[in-house]
């Protein structure tokens, strides 16, 4: 594929990622974005992948940093979900009278 191709898909991408979101309600935003970044965990896979090819070197440092990124994002998406969780319960637990 060309990199005008990739270019406007990418632009593309962006803006209706933009609008997606620009009419999410704010009660429903952090809930979206922490299953957003959790499921982002097939990133993760994709960029194992770009890791262990064998064949560019320039592939492995994308897929290295790509592999980072990835999971900083995964595992600061289950931190928001539980910090999310947290706010639902009461101060004593569940059994709190």
């Amino acid at each position: 594929m060309s990199f005008i191709y990739l270019a406007m898909i990418l632009v593309l991408a962006i803006f209706l990622g933009f609008e997606l979101i620009r009419k999410v309600p704010a009660t429903l935003h952090t809930p979206l974005m922490s299953g957003a970044n959790a499921v982002s965990g097939i990133t993760l896979v994709g960029a194992f992948v770009f890791a262990g090819n064998d064949n560019d070197i320039l592939a492995q440092i994308f897929g290295g940093v790509a592999v980072f990124l990835a999971a900083i994002n995964v595992v600061g998406g289950y931190f928001v979900t539980d910090r999310m969780l947290s706010m639902f319960k009461g101060k004593g637990g569940r059994n709190a009278n």
